[in-house]
């Protein structure tokens, strides 16, 4: 019996060595193309190897790399998953099957990858980072800030992770707000891009820490994320604040306003908000303080929007009578009359702006908008309003590309060009301004710069009435 025991041994001894011979062979090849930067060929000896070295598993993860390297992705998937199915999966792997699933639509298996892999490898912090993004989509938003909270501890500031320490700030605006500017000013720090929009939300933040009323103080808080066209964190703070304060006509004003903006948007059952819809809660605010100005605005731009300009216009006038010296009821009466073709009653209410507010630039940049767009006497009208608007905030694009629109609109493309070029100057990134210039070469027949000034408008556009006119040019001229 033992006889037979090592005939066996030997036998297996003769089968496998060469076997094991070959396998540390394409083992050590693979290293050598590695050193070549030939990652193609590595994967190939990678490969062979763990077939060969059967109970090196961990060699799949190997395999799985290199062809992921080599752009042999579906390759490096099935070699991935092998390692899973053999419980040695690398924490990169956990990562680019995680990562996959997500591409596919699949959130719900890449998040639970995720987690799963960092059980696997707590200290592998970049999971946090895939983690955040599953819960932001999932609306599950305290995990989020959790995971992000966990994933910033291991990283500096810097311009990469500048868009994570905003998101973390704008989370902690929903239940810490104390904690939330440090994160803002972090992230603005690290990249300047942020800053504007942060000096934004501390303004917010400021003036809701320093209110002794906790709904005004919410409020606050819900209006600052709205500005920032964070409408579905807004959304949660004036819910809660109808919650909390339901007799607060202000709170579920701007919960209609938040609804409204959201209509259309796919909420996930975490980020529902409650029954009813922008009206319900609009007529809601109405019925506890029919006086109140915020509420008659909300609810104007509110049937605005709809295109029902008459209810509009009522709720304006009757703003005009709570607040008669408020220039901006007047602006709004003022567009509402031009969208309804009534273009003298439209010039008197502009004008009633300017007259309350004559320091105020945006009251004059109205009025000339409105001349020039509506062709309402543009030399006696447009034109000194807008170098009126200019002269009150002469370092600031918007009021200089006012001014060339104008120029342009009556004919004098010199001087628009000017005042484009001039915008441009103050401000590289203002999307209006390359609109505009774009539009002016189009009718001068420049197409290159035509091309160049509305690709850049597009790319750069906040407001999507400049990326849509945008890209409408660029189809219509450039296909």
């Amino acid at each position: 019996m033992l006889k037979k025991i090592l005939i066996i041994i030997i036998l297996f001894a003769l089968i496998i060595s060469p076997r094991i011979i070959l396998g540390l062979g394409s083992e050590q090849s693979a290293k050598e193309a590695l050193s070549r930067g030939d990652f193609s060929s590595a994967s190939k000896e990678y490969e062979l190897a763990a077939q060969r070295l059967f109970w090196r598993d961990d060699l799949w993860n190997n395999v799985g790399k290199t062809k992921l390297i080599s752009g042999q992705r579906a390759e490096a998937l099935l070699a991935y998953k092998m390692a899973k199915e053999k419980d040695v999966l690398s924490a990169f792997g956990w990562e680019v099957l995680g990562e996959e699933s997500w591409q596919n639509g699949n959130y719900r298996e890449a998040l639970n990858l995720w987690q799963e892999g960092l059980t696997h490898y707590p200290k592998y912090f970049e999971f946090y980072s895939y983690l955040a993004m599953a819960y932001r989509e999932k609306g599950d938003y305290i995990s989020e800030q959790g995971a992000l909270e966990s994933y910033l501890k291991f990283e500096s500031d810097t311009p990469e992770t500048a868009h994570l320490h905003y998101r973390l700030g704008l989370l902690l605006m929903l239940d810490s707000p104390e904690k939330a500017l440090e994160e803002l000013t972090r992230a603005a720090r690290a990249d300047d891009e942020f800053a504007p929009v942060v000096d934004t939300l501390r303004a917010s933040l400021n003036l809701a820490l320093l209110e002794s009323d906790p709904a005004l103080s919410a409020i606050l808080l819900g209006r600052g994320l709205a500005l920032v066209d964070e409408w579905q964190l807004a959304a949660r703070i004036f819910t809660r604040a109808t919650q909390d304060y339901p007799t607060n006509e202000s709170a579920w004003a701007w919960l209609g306003e938040a609804k409204q903006h959201l209509e259309g948007d796919v909420l996930l059952e975490e980020d529902a908000l409650p029954e009813g819809d922008a009206l319900t809660d609009l007529d809601q605010a109405l019925n506890l303080n029919p006086n109140s100005v915020l509420v008659r605005s909300l609810r104007g731009l509110y049937w605005q929007r709809e295109g029902k300009l008459e209810e509009a216009l009522q709720e304006f006038q009757i703003a005009v009578k709570i607040e008669p010296e408020n220039p901006n009821w007047h602006t709004a009466l003022g567009e509402i009359y031009a969208r309804m073709g009534d273009l003298s009653s439209a010039h008197l209410a502009y004008e009633r702006a300017t007259v309350l507010a004559p320091n105020d630039p945006y009251s004059w940049q109205s009025l000339a908008l409105f001349s020039i767009n509506y062709a309402v006497q543009p030399e006696d009208i447009a034109l000194p309003a807008a170098q009126k608007a200019y002269a009150l905030r002469p370092k600031e694009a918007a009021f200089a590309d006012t001014l060339g629109w104008v120029y342009f609109g009556m004919e004098q493309d010199r001087e628009a060009e000017e005042q484009f070029l001039f915008a441009l100057m103050l401000d590289p990134d203002f999307a209006t301004a390359h609109l505009h210039l774009g539009m002016l070469y189009l009718q001068r027949s420049h197409l290159n710069l035509a091309y160049e000034s509305l690709l850049r408008a597009r790319d750069l556009a906040v407001d999507a009435w400049v990326a849509e006119q945008a890209t409408r040019l660029l189809d219509e001229y450039f296909q």
